[in-house]
């Protein structure tokens, strides 16, 4: 059956007789997975001669469909048509596992990007229903969680118009976020937020807006159970710098010094863009007192954050208009200068 698929399926030149027997199978296929579980649910037992069958038909449609995906044999209608059939398989939990089995997440996941033709908006839908159909499969969801996933599923949701991929990437969402990898994922990207200002937008469809309103209490318990640090990250990831009490508590600096430096130290990359980017006089003080504190709690803080450049960032702040950023860009520039020994002295 596979060497069918092969040899007459990837090197036939007839793309119409492809795309109608593709179709063909995926509905026999469906629609036999389908009889095989109204057997099993009645307690019948089907014979295994036609099960070995509908699991070599399977298995070879399956692995043309991901063929498709990787290397499509027609410029136009390869991923078109490879993705409308895996819309009605993943229905069928044994496909999803046999999906996974074969590596196809990762074959899916490139094709989650904006769109605008109609042709190419369709192509999303049809993914992002993909990847829904697969929420419901923990082996698929593990899976997701380690991929970039979940970051480009954001991205399109935020800048998308059209309500049925807001709806799917939602429904997705709402099903991926009880996974804590996944739920951490959202926090970074700024999600949150993201989900209050679709909820400002009018949609009509009323079970979108029902999935809204559950992803939003589902992230802020997700907010809720994150530890000091988590939600400090979050803070910094997102921008929002504020004088909360974190910023100025000695145990917070203390307990969480070294996790600074996870992600090759991405919290003071991020402050240090900040500096340059912020036009927000608030999280550019916040920032400047941030850096000078890791430069006072991490044994090598001076160091580190001189090879990150943020020296002539600093020093630049100190001649701005705001009190508040001038007074924290210059401690930081004391700290950076004289290091914690020389300048305990100075305001904590």
């Amino acid at each position: 059956m596979e060497s069918f698929f092969k040899q007459r399926w990837l090197h036939e030149g007839n793309w119409f007789i492809q795309e109608k027997s593709c179709k063909i199978l995926t509905l026999i296929v469906s629609v036999r997975q389908k009889a095989r579980d109204a057997f099993t649910i009645n307690g019948e037992t089907s014979q295994s001669g036609s099960n070995s069958t509908i699991d070599d038909v399977l298995e070879g449609l399956l692995n043309w469909l991901c063929f498709q995906l990787n290397n499509p044999s027609h410029p136009a209608c390869s991923l078109p048509l490879a993705i409308n059939c895996l819309t009605n398989l993943l229905r069928e939990p044994s496909v999803r596992t046999s999906f996974v089995q074969a590596d196809g997440i990762k074959l899916l996941i490139p094709l989650i990007s904006s769109a605008s033709t109609q042709q190419s908006i369709q192509l999303l839908y049809e993914t992002c229903l993909c990847i829904w159909l697969l929420s419901y499969y923990d082996g698929a969801v593990d899976y997701l969680a380690t991929t970039r996933a979940m970051p480009r599923l954001v991205e399109v949701v935020k800048g998308s118009t059209k309500e049925k991929v807001v709806r799917v990437i939602v429904l997705t969402l709402r099903n991926l976020l009880p996974k804590a990898a996944c739920g951490a994922q959202m926090i970074d990207v700024g999600l949150p937020q993201i989900v209050q200002s679709l909820k400002a937008q009018a949609w009509s469809d009323e079970d979108l807006l029902d999935a809204l309103n559950q992803l939003e209490d589902g992230l802020q318990v997700h907010l809720k159970n994150l530890s000091s640090f988590d939600k400090y990250k979050q803070e910094v990831l997102l921008g929002h710098l504020d004088w909360y009490p974190v910023h100025k508590d000695p145990g917070f600096w203390k307990e969480n010094i070294t996790n600074f430096e996870e992600n090759d130290f991405q919290i003071l990359r991020v402050l240090i863009t900040i500096l340059d980017t912020s036009t927000d006089p608030r999280a550019l003080a916040v920032a400047c007192y941030d850096l000078s504190q890791f430069i006072k709690y991490h044994p090598a803080g001076r160091i580190i954050v001189s090879d990150l450049k943020a020296k002539d960032r600093v020093m630049k702040l100190m001649n701005h208009e705001n009190a508040e950023v001038t007074k924290n860009a210059l401690l930081c520039i004391q700290r950076l200068f004289l290091g914690a020994k020389y300048a305990s002295f100075l305001q904590s």
